[in-house]
């Protein structure tokens, strides 16, 4: 990204530099779509996965007003579904969606149907191949959020058969402030951002290149086979925590939440519940031990309000724990979280 940060050219333009920078988006957006299974004219370059999914919304919604939404959605899409008329699906207890309710929610003036393909707080994995192929089969469009899942498993934009699918660079180990929306090829719907012909007008505004540089470079390490060896890393991590729940190890009154089969979830989170404890003195407790977690989705982190995802799900919404591992995180980060964890809980406990 360094040689780009500094040189400012515009890919817009035709003298050398605008050339040698269209080259590099280019090249990054063949590398994203290498990584997503997808033809590099069907990348769509942005700031981020919510402003993918806005997009998705905005240009799905133009001539239909009726949006599917499963109630563990994450925020954007359930906010940007919110301004049109929506029908809300449940879920079962660890956070999956019946394919046949979303089905049965889906109607002739139905405009877009969502599904994540994995959960950002509890990392269920959702039925999105099930669905994807049954709405296809109606004429409806589907979006597939896959900002927690890209980069953490195989993505396949084109074999899944999907219409519009997001991501984010900085949930796989890219810059932030830049993602992508997938559209498939033929389809074509309305920019949400106007006033220029950038991304062969389909999004407006001058192209971040360093952040676009940077992603592309992170998917091409990805594609490579870093994706294979860092989920199955992470899933062994994230294994560990679950296995120290289950063993008692982390306390009483520990639970996970979601589906804890190593087949039915994404492998680098894990999400605790936590009997008696309210979730921010944890969060500080293991803060100061220099272990980060959090608590809800990344874009409540302001609020640290009760978590709608668990709320659907029927267990306790005010006292979870998220923790994540990735591409940086090793065995010794994991075993200073397994010792941190329970002297933290103990001491909020004796406190009562």
């Amino acid at each position: 990204m360094l040689p780009w940060l500094a040189a400012g050219a515009d890919p817009a333009r035709v003298h050398s530099e605008g050339h040698a920078a269209r080259a590099a988006v280019e090249t990054a957006r063949e590398q994203v779509a290498d990584l997503l299974g997808a033809r590099s004219r069907e990348v769509v370059f942005t700031s981020g996965a919510t402003e993918s999914i806005v997009t998705a919304v905005w240009g799905a919604t133009e001539h239909r007003d009726h949006v599917v939404v499963p109630e563990v959605e994450h925020s954007a899409v359930r906010e940007s579904s919110g301004r049109h008329r929506v029908t809300v699906v449940g879920v079962d207890g660890v956070g999956r969606v019946d394919p046949a309710e979303i089905l049965a929610a889906v109607t002739d003036e139905t405009a877009l149907v969502h599904l994540q393909w994995g959960n950002h707080e509890v990392a269920t994995v959702q039925p999105v191949a099930e669905v994807v192929e049954e709405c296809r089969a109606r004429g409806t469009l589907v979006h597939v959020d896959a900002a927690a899942a890209a980069g953490h498993v195989p993505v396949d934009f084109r074999g899944l058969g999907a219409d519009l699918l997001s991501v984010s660079a900085h949930k796989l180990g890219g810059p932030p402030g830049v993602g992508a929306l997938l559209v498939r090829r033929g389809l074509r719907l309305r920019p949400l951002l106007v006033g220029g012909s950038q991304e062969r007008a389909r999004r407006a505004g001058y192209e971040n290149v360093p952040a676009i540089v940077g992603f592309g470079a992170t998917a091409a390490v990805l594609a490579a086979g870093a994706l294979a060896a860092e989920a199955a890393r992470n899933r062994a991590q994230t294994q560990r925590v679950h296995d120290s729940v289950a063993a008692g190890a982390l306390g009483g009154g520990v639970h996970a939440y979601g589906d804890v089969a190593p087949d039915g979830r994404l492998p680098h989170i894990a999400c605790l519940g936590v009997e008696g404890v309210e979730a921010e003195p944890v969060l500080l407790g293991l803060d100061q031990r220099g272990v980060a977690v959090h608590s809800g989705s990344a874009c409540s982190s302001e609020e640290l309000a009760p978590s709608p995802i668990l709320a659907a799900m029927g267990v306790d919404a005010e006292r979870s724990l998220r923790v994540s591992v990735g591409w940086s995180t090793t065995d010794d980060d994991v075993d200073a979280f397994l010792d941190a964890f329970p002297d933290v809980v103990a001491r909020l406990r004796a406190l009562r």
